[in-house]
């Protein structure tokens, strides 16, 4: 609140409290205040009315007032419509929300969520919330160590479960880690444990790439665990892009030929050798030999990091070098992320981050207009049809009235997932008929919004719209609609998009955080190539990944290790890629020795 100001004078500093916002007109019809008061003439009653009070019937109210409303304080309102949702309002507003929202450990229970009566309670010296916050390995040596027969059972139990988890690579986790700042991998291996203590068999276990954010040197941990829940009696069916993995499977079934409406096919179903001889895509990458990239760049200048102490990084310092790619390495849990994706830009804040998290948009946003090339296709057939661009904006009035222009309407069940089906009265074309009458070269605007991106490059003769195609082209997603919701994309699609975007600067940081999730080995060699063509623009490229591929085709490497958690945050090799291989400390340069020599 600005106190020195009224509720008219726009006191409330929320975005849609603003005066002419609707969400204001809840507070000045309500009747309940004098509308031009200063906030800080208030009483305290007063205060506490328009902060904090919830779900009242209103006495007084002025005409205004929606008759079956209830009074909702400012604070209960925007807890409802903004913290506790995740949609587009809550994206909208994110930077807003972070300037008045914060988030601390509670000053009692110091975070340990825990009662004074239940904390005194103790094992061998330690509290519950104090066993909770142990890294997983140092908790299974200390419950090792419980050697009362009253426990025995749960001991044991508890060794079983724990050892599982180091075996599975995340050991560096604790128990006490909240499961939304786990990385998708880690969600994944914690629910594999969760399957490996059920006695069920006669399962069909589906696994979409179990191989995502792990080093190779885990991988094996992985195909272990697999070989594990087929030998009790299971079907595994794994979704996998990994060589290591591929290579356990007694059956494979290779999708393709190609992508989007060019896939969908099986190429091929049978054991690894018969694949190698298919000549199928895979096939051919299952045999090609790696080698190490043989001409690296020389670094033009470099990025120092000094003294960097934030969570498993230990006093570190390391010179990053400009103008070249530099791929930073390590076992999930090293520091790597750290370093890179919370440190470094506190040294260099204008690194540009190219993540795979969701573009901030709503699920009216697609491809056509997160570019900009919708705008210019509107204006194209506006001069084309003599009619108002905005008739063909699906949120204008061209819009179906039905489904709002999205295409498809949602069927809210409550508690069960919402249902979404294409809309009955547009088809899923978004505009109404009218607007579908007007053509540009043949083609209506429902038409140009389900064409592929390589179908719109084609199509379309006009430059700039042809340039950022070409960009999309570039980065490998040819098969993707033009009017495909970005909602829908996976997190390695969206981040092509913002690479896409890049593609045309110059003589920035960007930071690439494990670009080969989701991707086929072909699909690697092309980003490997766009990753070039971003240094050859004089761009600096730091790329966080496990892929060796990629790490083979590095200028430089920064290897962190030498395990995860507490045993990691620390330099094991920075130089040249051909050096890592004789590093005997480094878990990443014996994974890429084997690799070069395909042992």
């Amino acid at each position: 609140l600005d106190k020195n100001k009224s509720l008219n004078e726009g006191a409330i500093r929320f975005p849609t409290f603003e005066p002419g916002g609707w969400r204001l007109t809840r507070y000045i019809y309500s009747g309940y205040f004098d509308n031009d008061k200063k906030i800080k003439d208030y009483s305290v009653e007063e205060l506490e009315l328009l902060l904090y009070a919830d779900g009242i019937k209103v006495k007084d109210p002025l005409p205004e007032w929606p008759k079956t409303s209830l009074y909702e304080g400012v604070i209960p309102r925007i807890e409802r419509s903004f913290l506790k949702k995740e949609d587009g309002e809550k994206v909208r507003y994110s930077k807003e929300i972070e300037g008045f929202v914060i988030k601390q450990d509670c000053p009692h229970c110091h975070g340990a969520r825990l009662n004074d009566e239940v904390l005194s309670c103790k094992v061998n010296g330690k509290n519950i919330a104090e066993c909770a916050d142990m890294q997983i390995n140092e908790l299974l040596g200390f419950i090792q160590l419980i050697n009362a027969p009253v426990a025995a059972t749960i001991v044991s139990e508890l060794v079983n479960r724990l050892q599982q988890m180091v075996s599975i690579g995340l050991d560096y986790l604790s128990l006490s880690r909240q499961t939304s700042t786990l990385s998708g991998g880690e969600s994944q291996r914690i629910k594999l444990v969760c399957q490996l203590g059920s006695s069920l068999t006669d399962l069909t276990y589906i696994f979409d790439e179990p191989s995502i954010g792990l080093h190779p040197h885990d991988i094996s941990k992985i195909n272990d665990l697999m070989k594990l829940l087929r030998d009790k009696g299971n079907t595994v069916l794994i979704v996998e892009h990994d060589p290591d993995i591929i290579k356990i499977a007694d059956q494979v079934i290779d999708m393709g030929p190609g992508a989007g409406i060019h896939g969908g096919e099986i190429v091929y179903q049978g054991n690894l050798q018969g694949l190698k001889a298919s000549g199928t895509l895979t096939g051919n990458y299952l045999s090609y030999r790696p080698e190490l990239k043989s001409g690296t760049r020389t670094p033009k200048g470099w990025l120092s990091i000094h003294n960097a102490t934030l969570h498993n990084l230990k006093n570190l310092s390391v010179e990053i070098p400009k103008g070249v790619m530099t791929v930073v390495t390590g076992v999930a849990g090293s520091g790597k992320s750290t370093l890179i994706n919370q440190v470094l830009p506190r040294f260099y804040p204008e690194t540009v981050f190219i993540d795979q998290k969701g573009i901030q948009a709503s699920k009216r946003s697609n491809i056509a207009t997160f570019t900009g090339i919708f705008d210019i296709i509107r204006k194209l057939f506006a001069k084309s049809n003599g009619v108002s661009a905005s008739l063909f904006s699906f949120n204008s009035q061209g819009a179906c009235p039905v489904c709002k222009g999205l295409g498809v309407t949602y069927t809210d069940l409550a508690f069960m997932d919402t249902i979404v089906t294409v809309c009955e009265e547009c088809h899923g074309n978004r505009y109404t008929d009218e607007v579908l009458g007007y053509k540009l070269r043949g083609k209506n605007i429902g038409e140009i919004l389900k064409m592929t991106v390589s179908e719109a490059l084609e199509f379309f003769r006009e430059e700039e719209i042809r340039t950022v195609l070409k960009r999309l082209s570039d980065v490998g997603i040819t098969y993707i609609s033009l009017g495909q919701p970005l909602n829908t994309l996976s997190g390695g699609e969206l981040q092509r998009i913002k690479l896409a975007s890049e593609l045309e600067n110059g003589g920035k940081v960007y930071v690439l955080d494990e670009p080969s999730t989701g991707l086929h080995m072909a699909d690697i060699k092309q980003l490997i190539g766009i990753m070039n063509r971003l240094v050859e623009q004089n761009s600096t490229l730091i790329v966080i990944e496990h892929n060796l591929d990629i790490i083979c085709q590095a200028d430089w490497i920064i290897d962190l290790g030498p395990y995860a958690g507490q045993h990691g945050g620390k330099i094991m090799y920075t130089g040249l890629p051909g050096e890592l291989i004789n590093c005997k400390d480094s878990l990443t340069g014996k994974s890429l020795k084997k690799y070069i020599n395909k042992i």
